[in-house]
């Protein structure tokens, strides 16, 4: 195999991995607009740094490599930030965009 054939092979494993990769975000994201929701009905804060403490030790733990673990901890963090933003639109009674329901 040519050093071409090797790079568009693995560039289409990548392709298809972030086809997945957007999938299950967007899921995520889902989860954490209803979680919003129920905070918001229920009046409970949006912020809960016990549990985000407990997905980015999970995280770091279940991670095989070859991202180390502060790479993996930097990652997550980002994709927390992002659904805490989430669940304060939907706890404000807004949606994704931020626009009011």
């Amino acid at each position: 195999m040519s050093a071409d054939d090797g790079i568009a092979k693995a560039r289409r494993r990548i392709d298809e991995i972030d086809g997945d990769l957007v999938r299950l975000l967007s899921e995520r994201a889902r989860c954490a607009l209803e979680i919003g929701r129920i905070k918001r009905a229920h009046g409970m804060p949006v912020y809960d740094p016990e549990r985000e403490r407990q997905i980015v030790e999970k995280v770091v733990a279940a991670n095989a490599g070859p991202l180390g673990a502060d790479a993996m901890r930097r990652l997550y963090e980002r994709v927390l930030d992002e659904s805490r933003r989430l669940e304060r639109l939907a706890a404000e009674g807004a949606g994704p965009e931020g626009k009011t329901r």
